[in-house]
């Protein structure tokens, strides 16, 4: 059976990534593409990379048309995905790639994005896209909250830890690179190539980073009690890729058996033999995500790294994992490409 599935804001990099992966897949139809700014375009016009394929024309949300569609990708800015869910069919199931639904707690949400939450009764029905922990969950859902690729990233490498009891909580260091493309496509002045190329730089400093919504809403209720880590993130130079070293109190060999058996079934999470690291070209342009434990030289200390393609594990191959399993399709179906090398 192939699913009609239409994509709202598919003029992103996110958007293009969908459509990128989708045109494989044996179980998806694109029946509609929305692009406000660039309505009434051919997608090819916006993505050349694109121009193989046979695609509706762009349009806008508005008149997106939606019957028949069995699923809708919101691949839109924050703050706009709440106003257009509430507002498709009954019946559509939701993949959200924003930031609208990920946090639980509206008082959170007003909390990290400065304003009340526009569809607060459909955050409470939206469940947290990290797919390999939320299945059972994912796969009866209608509104699935992609998670933001920083955070996915750090909860890989972290996540089963900190469920074990294997890590101190209180000490935990997580020092962040993201490409350029986390950033999306609209133009900023310290993203221009003069700006940006041989530079590279911290950002979201302290207390200041929405990831840090998630990673508290999720850490806490690991462990079951409050977790607050400590969260750099910087912006490198390059397009594709997020690369999340941990630094951790905590038996690296404990570390690294607990991760091997937590992933030892997950067809896109895979652990290196104990004290390799990966790095961002093993992944990119794939849904695989790759870590790595050593063992720090201060005994009972470990550096645990993962690294992912944001766009594709971190975003819109998270958000297709997620679609198969709402729709009943197998949970690797169209996603099995391997990495791009060189």
């Amino acid at each position: 059976m192939t699913h009609s599935v239409a994509i709202l804001g598919a003029s992103g990099y996110t958007g293009a990534e969908l459509v990128r992966l989708i045109a494989t897949h044996k179980g998806m139809r694109i029946a509609a593409l929305s692009a406000h700014s660039k309505a009434g375009q051919e997608m090819e016009e916006v993505f050349p990379h694109l121009r193989h394929l046979d695609l509706p024309r762009l349009t806008t949300v508005e008149e997106t048309p939606l019957n028949g569609v069995d699923l809708v990708f919101c691949a839109l800015p924050h703050a706009t995905s709440q106003r257009i869910v509430a507002n498709l069919p009954e019946g559509v199931k939701v993949v959200d790639l924003s930031a609208d639904f990920r946090l639980r707690d509206p008082a959170e949400y007003e909390r990290w994005y400065g304003k009340p939450h526009a569809a607060p009764e459909l955050q409470k029905e939206a469940v947290y896209g990290l797919t390999e922990f939320y299945r059972d969950e994912i796969r009866a859902a209608r509104l699935v909250a992609g998670t933001g690729c920083n955070a996915a990233t750090g909860h890989f490498a972290l996540r089963p830890l900190i469920a074990g009891g294997l890590i101190g909580l209180d000490d935990i260091v997580l020092d962040l690179k993201c490409a350029v493309s986390g950033a999306g496509r609209s133009l900023k002045g310290h993203l221009l190539h003069a700006e940006l190329s041989e530079g590279y730089f911290a950002y979201g400093l302290g207390s200041t980073h929405r990831h840090l919504g998630e990673f508290d809403q999720e850490f806490s209720a690991v462990a079951g009690r409050e977790v607050r880590i400590q969260f750099t993130p910087h912006l490198m130079p390059a397009n594709r890729g997020i690369l999340a070293t941990a630094y951790v109190s905590g038996d690296a060999a404990a570390c690294h058996a607990a991760l091997s058996a937590a992933y030892a079934d997950e067809p896109f999470l895979h652990v290196l033999p104990i004290g390799q690291a990966p790095g961002v070209k093993d992944v990119r342009g794939s849904n695989f995500c790759h870590i790595g434990v050593v063992a720090d030289r201060k005994p009972g200390r470990a550096v645990v790294v993962a690294v992912l393609d944001n766009l594709t594990k971190g975003s819109s191959g998270q958000a297709i994992q997620n679609a198969n399993l709402m729709l009943g399709i197998e949970e690797t179906e169209g996603l099995m490409l391997a990495p791009l090398v060189p």
